[in-house]
């Protein structure tokens, strides 16, 4: 029967157990020298030398310190065995040896309560009990010496040693059902801490990863805790990592606010503010507060209680554009339907307005002409791109990949873009892959290649270098295309929704090229990605924005696609 408290706590590096096992090896070394000190004390005081019992003293206090000093980080195993010889079957033989060797009215069997005790609370139950038995064969041997020696036969010495070995025998039970008890109450102590503390590690992990900004404030306006977002929130990493006082920065005013009021009314409390921080724009926030739970008066001492308010804090710009991607993924389902119907019309009305235009002489007339040519165009093109997503997801699951080979298939897009307009269209073509071979649908890379591109001239400077298209191959040998331009950064609020549909930072786009250049890398097995990245460029270190598309390794040989066998989307 393994004991309880070892079971409980041998995992830990200072367990109960470990502690309770030093302390009986400092406990017999103490035992040991008061025992040598008395020896040495009574034989000077009656001028006589027991050497025998002097040596033994001596020899016992040596094998205490050896045990005390190699054995303390290894606790022997609980059960039965050899292994407790260093300490209970010493201990066991010195008091028995000192009993029989002393000559004078000194009665050392009360020291048999440290084995058993020993045995009763780092032992098993079995252990526990063969050492008080030992114990009591030990006293009532010592009566029959007594009785031998002084040639008595003492039956009261007889029953003086059975009494003293059954009451060694209550202890050693309780004491062994304590400290399994003891055991127990450890072991679920232990137990809640991990859970505590794992759940703190995951609430931790939670908040440090929310959109939305959390802060821990106290009565006192001291910030606690705050997660990244938060601070982000609040102005930015450059103020200092919690605690901070909530009062340093005037733009802060209205969270103070809030949260004196949620103290002070004990409810939580929500409202839209704005931080006003000198020199940039508000930072429009929903504030939401909650306190942490009342105290409990009978088991909760007010002393060791601390409301705190916890404060959410919710970009509103965020909100908003959430609730535009919403609208605006509403009205593109209805407009894919409606596509279908203007298109017709639409082609009548730019065939119309052509023969006008070959009859009319008046410039104004003429201007109008081309105004009417040039709306119908555009909402030509955004018919087109509302129905290109209905023509991607019924094609693309029938089309067929092809190997090719990247690097000149990038050559040939970039060549093909690039020349419907040489003095805009320029870039550092960096093609770093020439062996790579991915597994595409040419016209798909095309498409998606071009959309990036397209992307990258709207918002690039007019550098040379300010736009990049490079391929490369990942340490991990998977095939890289990389459009960068030196654009300014994306909003968060605009980067989270790069690849949904109907969505776009300007009034002008239908939102739709990111979602399609997704759904094809999809489709081929690839993925697309974007990423802030500086390139050291010969004006220097310049940040800025890269669409990454990650390809899957190729599987199949290189084949010459054919026009005939792609259909383009």
């Amino acid at each position: 029967m393994e004991s309880p408290l070892l079971a409980s706590t041998s995992g830990l590096p200072e367990s109960p157990f470990l502690r309770l096992w030093r302390g009986f090896l400092t406990g017999r070394v103490m035992v040991a020298l008061c025992l040598l000190l008395l020896q040495v004390l009574g034989q000077i005081v009656s001028a006589t030398a027991n050497v025998p019992v002097l040596g033994l003293c001596l020899l016992y206090l040596v094998a205490t310190l050896l045990l005390r000093v190699m054995a303390h980080e290894r606790p022997p195993a609980p059960g039965a065995g050899a292994q407790w010889l260093p300490s209970i079957g010493v201990d066991l033989a010195l008091i028995a040896g000192l009993q029989l060797l002393q000559t004078g009215p000194l009665n050392f069997t009360p020291l048999f309560g440290l084995p058993v005790l020993m045995a009763a609370v780092l032992g098993t139950l079995t252990l526990a009990l063969g050492t008080t038995a030992a114990v009591t064969l030990l006293l009532l041997g010592w009566a029959w010496w007594s009785g031998h020696r002084l040639g008595l036969d003492d039956a009261q010495s007889y029953l003086q040693s059975a009494l003293t070995g059954t009451g060694y025998f209550l202890v050693a039970f309780l004491v062994h059902q304590l400290a399994t008890r003891l055991a127990r109450e450890q072991l679920l102590a232990e137990r809640s801490q991990m859970a505590a503390r794992a759940q703190a590690e995951v609430s931790s992990l939670v908040i440090q990863n929310l959109h939305d900004g959390v802060l821990v404030v106290d009565d006192h306006d001291t910030v606690r805790a705050a997660n990244p977002a938060a601070l982000v929130l609040l102005g930015g990493s450059s103020y200092a990592q919690p605690p901070f006082d909530l009062t340093l920065d005037a733009a802060w005013t209205p969270l103070v606010q809030l949260a004196r009021r949620s103290f002070r009314r004990a409810a939580p409390q929500a409202a839209d503010v704005d931080l006003l921080h000198p020199g940039q724009s508000p930072t429009g926030l929903h504030v939401r507060t909650w306190l942490t739970s009342p105290r409990d008066p009978i088991h909760e001492p007010a002393a060791s209680f601390e409301r705190l308010c916890v404060i959410f804090l919710h970009d509103l710009r965020e909100m908003e554009a959430r609730l535009r991607t919403e609208k605006l993924a509403a009205m593109g389902r209805m407009s894919a339907a409606v596509a279908h119907e203007i298109r017709n019309p639409l082609a009548a009305i730019m065939q119309a307005n052509a023969l006008l235009d070959e009859d009319l002489q008046d410039p104004g007339h003429k201007r109008l002409a081309t105004m009417v040519r040039q709306n119908a165009e555009r909402l030509a093109r955004i018919a087109e791109d509302v129905l290109d997503i209905a023509r991607v997801q019924r094609q693309i699951g029938d089309v067929a990949a092809a190997t090719l080979s990247l690097d000149d298939t990038v050559a040939q897009i970039w060549q093909d873009w690039s020349r419907h307009d040489p003095i805009r269209r320029r870039a550092q073509v960096l093609l770093e892959a020439p062996q790579a071979q991915v597994e595409f649908d040419t016209e798909h890379l095309r498409r998606v290649l071009v959309n990036l591109l397209d992307n990258a001239l709207r918002y690039m400077g007019n550098q040379e270098d300010s736009l990049v298209v490079n391929t490369r191959v990942s340490p991990a040998g998977q095939a890289v295309l990389q459009v960068w331009s030196d654009g300014a950064p994306l909003d968060p609020s605009i980067e989270r929704h790069l690849f949904e549909p109907f969505f776009s930072s300007e009034s002008r786009s239908s939102g739709l090229g990111l979602y399609i250049c997704r759904e094809l890398c999809q489709r081929h097995g690839a993925s697309i990605a974007y990423q802030r990245v500086q390139r050291t460029l010969a004006r220097g270190v310049t940040g800025g924005n890269a669409f990454a598309v990650s390809f899957r390794r190729a599987t199949r040989p290189v084949q010459t696609p054919s026009l005939f066998d792609t259909p383009v989307v």
